[in-house]
């Protein structure tokens, strides 16, 4: 992990190695990202509940409808402000963030204020796995060896939510037209020399299912 300034190679703190090709680069899609990592669905139901109570509130208890629509008015002005702000945080993290599949490593490039590369081997990777959303993108979840640990602040909002002792990066929101979990998929099987079958966590999680060949010893 390491911060930079400069980019040689769009995505990259330097030029790649030889022997070392990019086999994909692509990026979150803003919206995806900013409504599952930030909640903006849940909190827009939040807001719009405490909006109306107060909206109610304020039609019971206000000495003229005056009073009653101004405070309602402000109390929906505070919550579409909050959503606002929210929604230029998710666009900023979504467009900071690109992500590299080379043959031999997966590299995350995050971060609005200072960009921040990490660098993942293949050899570091346990298991990779995906889930699919219904809005047309994916999560591709990586479970890194008990040997490697990445901090869960500094990945975040690329991380897999509630794994914050071991936290597992995660390329988000990437459109599911992008191939990118089959391209990953068989950088990994190649880097591994043969297709191993990897062990998904069942239960609560992000995970559909392992990418085939997903595994590294």
């Amino acid at each position: 992990m390491r911060e930079h300034e400069i980019e040689p190679v769009p995505g990259l703190p330097e030029k790649l190695p030889e022997g070392e090709g990019i086999l994909w680069q692509g990026s979150p899609r803003w919206w995806s990202l900013a409504s599952r990592a930030l909640h903006l669905r849940g909190l827009a139901l939040y807001f719009a509940l405490m909006v109306g109570w107060s909206i109610w509130n304020a039609a019971s208890s206000a000495a003229s409808f005056g009073e009653a629509a101004f405070a309602s008015a402000t109390s929906l002005g505070l919550a579409l402000l909050c959503l606002a702000v929210l929604v230029v945080i998710g666009r900023a993290m979504a467009q900071a963030a690109f992500y590299t599949i080379t043959n031999k490593r997966v590299v995350l490039r995050v971060g609005v204020a200072l960009p921040m590369t990490i660098n993942i081997p293949f050899t570091a990777i346990e298991t990779a796995a995906v889930k699919r959303h219904a809005d047309g993108t994916e999560d591709i979840v990586l479970t890194l060896s008990s040997k490697q640990k990445i901090a869960w602040l500094a990945l975040w909002p690329h991380a897999r939510p509630w794994r914050v002792a071991r936290a597992e990066p995660m390329l988000r929101a990437v459109p599911v037209t992008s191939g990118a979990a089959q391209v990953l998929a068989r950088a990994l099987a190649a880097s591994a020399s043969m297709p191993v079958t990897p062990v998904v966590e069942q239960g609560r999680g992000v995970r559909d299912g392992a990418l085939p060949g997903a595994a590294v010893a």
